[in-house]
């Protein structure tokens, strides 16, 4: 009965259309995310896959994995830099990143690999 009434209810192809509106959301999280990377110069020394000056993202994701507390690290690196874990050349801070960007980067260099 409760499956009829939704049947009424809901033109045909709504869950479809729902599910669109979703996924659509979600690609344009990605542009934004690598906007923000750009504009914070995350990309003059940092590869999608390779080394540049600094680890490529992939390689950052390969040493993080499976460590449940990486997201904060990695945030926390992002902003306050960091020195000696990928070689001698030092990690610039970005201390005016906000804590939620911080995050978002750290979670979509995370997601990288």
């Amino acid at each position: 009965m409760l499956k009829e009434q939704i049947r009424r209810i809901a033109p045909p192809g709504a869950a479809a259309l729902a599910m669109g509106l979703v996924l659509a959301g979600s690609a344009h999280a990605a542009p934004d995310i690598k906007a923000l990377a750009d504009k914070n110069g995350c990309f003059s020394c940092h590869g999608m896959q390779g080394k540049l000056v600094g680890p490529g993202f992939a390689e950052v994701a390969a040493k993080y994995k499976g460590d449940g507390e990486a997201a904060g690290k990695l945030a926390r690196k992002i902003q306050e830099g960091g020195k000696g874990v990928w070689g001698r050349i030092p990690m610039p801070p970005h201390p005016s990143l906000k804590d939620e960007e911080a995050k978002q980067l750290a979670a979509w260099v995370l997601e990288a690999g």
